[in-house]
């Protein structure tokens, strides 16, 4: 092995570049680090751009101030240790509805991510079955038994439950399905409580009183100088080599480490390291694995994602409710999915002459066609709904803004946390010193790739027998 230590970062997103900061922060001194992004833009699902002459975010809006324990999150602390938590700021208005019948009402309070602790709170919104959620005796879901969150809560509450609160809520967090998506990977606190508890109103108590909220503290934050300032000040700390229009298109294990393959097929450049961070999504991931390690490869590609676009308006003078913003099931038949009120909620970001930024979220899984009409198309779509849903001709948009996110959300399915947990076995037993990071394998959220990325850093210096500083 060479000294001093050279070290690959595969992928320029937010877990990659948390875990290049970590090495710098903890490798010993003069380790180099190398971050390679396929694309253009170091960041991945985090992009602040501009529109109407105002920064706006295109990606990720915002980050979780705690994590599940109650402490400081791992994005929160990231931001303090780049010397930025002057710049957090949070919701001025938190307040959220959901589209019922054509119309808006307030989420109910009370519920872990839609499904309620409390039935007479949801009422307003949706019915719960008449026989609802008797105590069987026994757990809600065996020891090491995963299901999905919609077979849970339908089998609890019934449908209108799961149709009008569940689904919505996953749905704008995931672009998924309630009755598709693992108990265990995208509500962990509930997983747990519900092996426990023999009601599914105990459980959500249980994993409510589990997390506690500081007082005072809120839930979420974002950054007013953008949240890219987060991708340039982590890039920066990391001191990396960082190649932009870099894709690694092989990896080959060597005597002393790996050997990257990287750029064009007829002019490759190859590339000696001791060690790869692989923080790509799981289909690239699986490409990169099908050498080295073809059973890991296997079990990455079983992941599949949601594809979405993200249609930002700048509306003059609009007539907005004050809410944050509303969720729609898709029982209620629309393009839009979610929709944000970013000048209502965001403080920092309203104007004197009124002007307001709303951004809707578009697409679901299974619903990728939507995605193929033209930006001109999609945004006259979601102006047109976003007016039938508030009851009001809005005016027309002075300017707008279609992103679109191709394969941006994984899809957990039940069994999902097994799986990762299998692959990841499998090949630190065969390569130790590659290991894998990012959203497709522990959940999405900024704070959630910090810590992925984090960790696979820290795994890296442990297999490379190095103590951290």
């Amino acid at each position: 092995m060479r000294q001093p230590w050279r070290v690959a970062v595969v992928g320029g997103g937010i877990a990659g570049l948390a875990a290049a900061a970590r090495l710098r922060e903890s490798a010993p001194a003069g380790t180099e680090i190398l971050v390679y992004e396929q694309s253009g833009a170091l960041g991945g699902k985090l992009r602040t751009g501009e529109l109407a002459g105002q920064p706006v975010e295109f990606g990720a809006e915002s980050f979780l101030m705690r994590d599940p324990t109650g402490a400081e999150s791992a994005a929160v602390a990231l931001i303090r240790r780049l010397g930025m938590a002057e710049e957090i700021v949070h919701p001025t208005v938190g307040q959220a509805a959901l589209v019922v019948d054509g119309g808006l009402r307030p989420v109910p309070g009370g519920t872990l991510v839609g499904v309620p602790g409390d039935l007479d709170k949801v009422a307003a919104v949706a019915r719960p079955a008449a026989d609802a959620d008797t105590d069987g005796g026994r757990p809600l879901v065996a020891p090491d038994v995963d299901v999905s969150v919609g077979a849970l809560v339908r089998s609890r509450f019934g449908d209108e439950v799961v149709d009008r609160l569940v689904d919505p809520m996953l749905g704008g967090v995931y672009a998924g399905r309630a009755d598709n998506l693992s108990l265990v990977t995208t509500m962990p606190a509930l997983a747990r409580a519900a092996r426990v508890e023999h009601t599914l109103v105990g459980a959500v108590r249980a994993a409510q009183a589990a997390s506690p909220r500081a007082p005072g503290v809120p839930v979420f934050g974002t950054l007013a100088n953008g949240l890219s300032s987060l991708v340039e000040a982590a890039a920066t700390a990391s001191g990396a080599t960082v190649r932009r229009d870099a894709a690694v298109r092989e990896l080959t294990p060597t005597d002393t480490g790996w050997r990257l393959t990287v750029g064009p097929t007829r002019d490759p450049e190859l590339v000696e390291v001791d060690a790869v961070v692989l923080a790509v999504p799981a289909r690239p991931a699986a490409r990169l694995l099908a050498g080295p390690a073809p059973v890991v490869a296997a079990g990455v590609g079983e992941l599949d994602y949601a594809s979405v676009a993200l249609v930002t308006l700048a509306l003059p003078q609009p007539r907005l409710p004050e809410l944050s913003g509303f969720l729609v099931p898709s029982t209620e038949g629309l393009l839009i999915k979610a929709a944000t009120f970013f000048t209502t909620k965001w403080g920092h970001l309203r104007r004197p002459d009124g002007l307001a930024l709303v951004r809707a979220s578009v697409g679901r899984y299974g619903e990728e066609a939507h995605l193929q009409r033209p930006d001109a198309d999609l945004a006259a779509t979601v102006h047109r709904e976003l007016s039938a849903v508030l009851g009001t001709p809005l005016p027309s948009p002075v300017d707008g803004h279609v992103q679109r996110w191709g394969g941006a959300l994984p899809q957990y399915t039940p069994g999902h946390a097994d799986r990762v947990a299998a692959a990841r076995t499998a090949l630190r037993a065969a390569h130790p010193t590659l290991v894998l990071a990012g959203a497709g394998y522990d959940g999405v959220g900024i704070p959630v790739c910090v810590r992925s990325g984090e960790t696979a850093a820290d795994e890296i210096i442990t297999a490379l027998g190095g103590s951290a500083r």
